[in-house]
């Protein structure tokens, strides 16, 4: 199960002082999406994890593992909270897409020094019907019962809802690099007031660390105004930005430098402002010996 579970590509078992990032990719990728935020960080000194999610370990046009279609958020979360006990402290997680409703997810677990979410998917309850979603939505529920089997866009889908922000050659080279997605986990964001497990939803009020959104202006899958309405879910400890001619696959796009730099400012100030308010330490709160 370990090359299922971690992809740990720098550091090890010891804290790094509150300077320990974890990347969290989305849907339908891997975390070879993070590699120029990857080094962005690591020149700066940060200790970066890229987990790989469960089942996601292969390699594009390969068959993925059969349990793949029925994972779940669930999985994909508890593994994660495996990963960061073992980091010895809590990371600062970012998350892209569904990566983004993960963090959201360990967030509310205590597992975040903060969150940076980018062009992040929704949680339960919070609700966003856009018409990227339905166009995707339209093929697959054609593929009865979607739940139950791998999902992969078509590239017509995915270049107008998701890779609308990158020239035809990037966004054809960037397809190229995707590998089939769990149809449990469409279902579960997609439709998760009928899930009754509840696997997307997220207690707004466990939340106790600051949280910043960044959601392209030309985003379609995720737009901005559902960004909005998830950020509006957890209140004043939520900052939401919108960035200018950006689309949905953010650390790919051209331009993914000054969204680094956005993110490095609120890891370096804000989240420090943020301890001074609190009376608490700027040093990262350590793990309870017990869960690691």
């Amino acid at each position: 199960m370990a090359h299922e579970l971690m992809n740990m590509k720098s550091g090890g078992a010891v804290p790094s002082n509150g300077r320990t990032i974890m990347l969290i990719h989305g849907m339908w990728s891997r975390p070879h999406v993070w590699q120029n935020f990857r080094h962005y960080f690591e020149a700066r000194g940060y200790r970066v994890v890229t987990p790989v999610l469960r089942h996601h370990d292969i390699e594009p046009g390969d068959t993925p593992d059969p349990a793949l279609a029925s994972t779940s958020l669930l999985d994909y979360a508890a593994d994660l909270e495996r990963e960061i006990h073992l980091l010895g402290e809590k990371p600062i997680l970012i998350g892209h897409s569904m990566g983004g409703t993960l963090a959201q997810m360990l967030a509310a677990r205590n597992l975040s020094q903060g969150t940076v979410l980018l062009a992040t998917a929704h949680c339960a309850p919070v609700v966003t019907v856009t018409m990227g979603v339905l166009k995707f939505l339209v093929r697959t529920l054609a593929t009865r019962p979607f739940w139950r089997q791998t999902q992969f866009p078509a590239y017509r889908v995915l270049r107008e809802i998701g890779l609308n922000g990158m020239s035809e050659r990037d966004a054809r080279n960037h397809y190229a690099t995707l590998i089939p997605e769990s149809g449990r986990v469409v279902f579960e964001l997609a439709f998760w007031f009928l899930d009754r497990r509840r696997a997307a939803l997220v207690d707004a009020r466990a939340v106790t660390r600051p949280m910043l959104f960044l959601t392209g202006t030309d985003d379609r899958l995720t737009p901005f105004a559902s960004a909005r309405r998830t950020a509006a879910y957890y209140g004043s400890i939520a900052k939401v930005e919108p960035l200018q001619g950006h689309a949905h696959w953010l650390p790919s796009e051209t331009g993914w430098e000054n969204i680094a730099a956005r993110s490095l400012h609120f890891i370096e100030n804000e989240l420090q402002v943020a301890d001074v308010k609190t009376g608490a330490t700027s040093a990262a709160p350590a793990l309870d010996p017990q869960l690691i």
